[in-house]
């Protein structure tokens, strides 16, 4: 091969590279302008959904304290893309279908909500994803992984230290190797268009309230609540995992602007991630048995322990009213027995 056609060929790839790029980069503006018109495919998905209705939570343990607890029922959505998966990824696919990019990857773990919404979100508007599973492949793949393969995404399986090392890729063209037409989304879809999705969940809310809450994983959510809710309200994130001192930096770095009505609790994380108890579950199925209303000991059933208790304990002035997000993922409780 002679040195003119790989310099010929360079150029040609560089070519396309750069283009698709310009491309990611206007198509990203116009979804930040009202003007902008989503994706047809992308409508038509969501043609599919239902609507998440606001739930009053009926409980002795609130008219005692003079508590009013009202839950967005965001798993209502979709049976598979529901919650703050959706709402993260919404505006991220219209600006991948708009721009001509073909793939998505990203990472997550064996049971990841994210990954799942993902794959099926590929699957339903015709493009391809990878997954970069955190671990070593199992002899036997989880209920998740099965569904993410049965709808077309690649498994590729990543040490636990590579694994972190993706995490500094923050941009949809940081990933090393990224080819043209391919779409990197870091770890929960923490990307800036996320906020816009996430935006709209808090608009949908019409009633007036005090607190907004919601669990907290990579803090894209987090951060679409508080750049959303009136500056009055306070907004508290309650985190999922352990040492999530991070999770601080991570959404003023989302943050249009700034703000300081807001915090991160991590006093409920129950040992870890995906970390449960006994006094957790027995709590998760007390609560389906009152209200009907099915939390996962992840993400919501964590955050629900927590404002009960914090409730309990006179956290909250008398009068007030809490929304609640239930950020969907139920069907990681596949992964726990009861």
């Amino acid at each position: 091969m002679s040195w003119r056609y790989i310099v010929v060929w360079l150029i040609i790839r560089l070519t396309l590279q750069t283009e698709m790029f310009h491309n990611l980069r206007l198509s990203c503006d116009q979804v930040k302008t009202s003007k902008h018109t989503m994706h047809p495919e992308l409508i038509k998905l969501e043609k599919t959904f239902k609507p998440s209705i606001l739930t009053k939570i009926d409980d002795p343990l609130l008219v005692r304290y003079e508590i009013e607890l009202w839950m967005k029922r965001d798993d209502l959505l979709h049976r598979v893309i529901s919650g703050n998966k959706w709402r993260k990824l919404k505006y991220i696919l219209d600006n991948v279908l708009s721009s001509g990019a073909d793939t998505m990857i990203s990472m997550g773990g064996a049971y990841s909500n994210h990954l799942h919404a993902l794959a099926y979100a590929g699957n339903a508007l015709g493009l391809k994803t990878t997954g970069l599973i955190r671990g070593e492949q199992p002899e036997t793949l989880t209920p998740t992984l099965r569904d993410m393969q049965n709808w077309g995404m690649e498994l590729k399986f990543v040490s636990r230290s590579d694994y972190r090392l993706l995490r500094q890729y923050k941009r949809y063209d940081d990933l090393p190797g990224l080819k043209p037409q391919q779409y990197w989304l870091p770890e929960g879809g923490a990307q800036a268009l996320a906020l816009k999705g996430v935006a709209e969940l808090v608009n949908e809310i019409d009633v007036p309230y005090n607190v907004f809450c919601a669990p907290c994983g990579t803090g894209a959510t987090l951060a679409g609540i508080i750049d959303a809710v009136p500056d009055q309200v306070s907004v508290i994130g309650f985190a999922a995992l352990k040492h999530a001192g991070f999770l601080q930096t991570d959404v003023e770095s989302l943050l249009p602007r700034f703000s300081n009505n807001w915090q991160i609790n991590q006093d409920y994380h129950f040992g870890g991630f995906a970390k449960t108890s006994a006094e957790l579950m027995a709590f998760i199925a007390d609560f389906g048995h009152k209200t009907g209303i099915p939390l996962e000991p992840v993400y919501t059933g964590k955050m629900m322990y927590a404002l009960y208790d914090l409730i309990a304990k006179h956290y909250f002035k008398p009068g007030q009213r809490i929304i609640a997000v239930h950020t969907g993922g139920l069907q990681g409780k596949r992964g726990f027995t009861a």
